[in-house]
């Protein structure tokens, strides 16, 4: 009879607590980073163009028409591709607009922002990505008679909310990269 009684305390006291409605949300909370200071070096790559890069991005050349800007400390790549226009800008602007919704399956959302500079005679389209996408932002630049550029930015691990920081710092990245461009 003791045992019946002490289960039937315990139980009605698990009752009690667990009817509890207070219902609080969690904040939404992000790993602390710490972002290095926003500083800029000129590049010039074989000729064809200069831009400013981040001075904590390491630049690797690949070859005379690809390089990549390396983010060791956020495991991240921003490779760049250059093509010399023979006639063939329609073609490239495809192939770009193709790569750019290859993610279009996995991405919540994918936004495009038009870039024109006149004075500098560069004109493009930013790419950015909501969700958990291979890549975060893409873009393509180009004179529209001489040179077309295509970046895209990559992380070296699986894309997921809490990388928002990092993500939303280095596309402020990419677009200073874009607007410092220039052709030579």
């Amino acid at each position: 009879m003791k045992n019946k009684s002490f289960f039937l305390f315990t139980l009605l006291f698990f009752f009690i607590n667990c009817s509890n409605n207070n219902y609080s949300p969690v904040p939404r909370a992000y790993f602390k980073f710490h972002f290095p200071e926003k500083q800029y070096e000129k590049v010039n790559f074989e000729d064809n163009f200069l831009f400013e890069k981040p001075l904590y991005s390491h630049f690797n050349y690949i070859d005379k028409r690809s390089f990549d800007l390396e983010f060791k400390k956020f495991n991240a790549i921003l490779h760049f591709s250059y093509y010399p226009l023979q006639n063939n800008l329609s073609e490239h602007i495809n192939y770009s607009d193709y790569l750019a919704y290859q993610h279009d399956f996995v991405a919540d959302a994918i936004s495009e922002k038009i870039y024109t500079n006149n004075q500098k005679k560069v004109y493009g389209l930013l790419y950015n990505y909501d969700g958990a996408t291979a890549t975060s932002t893409q873009f393509y630049l180009t004179d529209s008679i001489n040179h077309f550029v295509r970046g895209a930015l990559y992380f070296n691990f699986e894309v997921t909310d809490s990388i928002d920081p990092i993500n939303k710092f280095l596309h402020e990245d990419v677009r200073y990269i874009i607007e410092s461009f220039d052709w030579k």
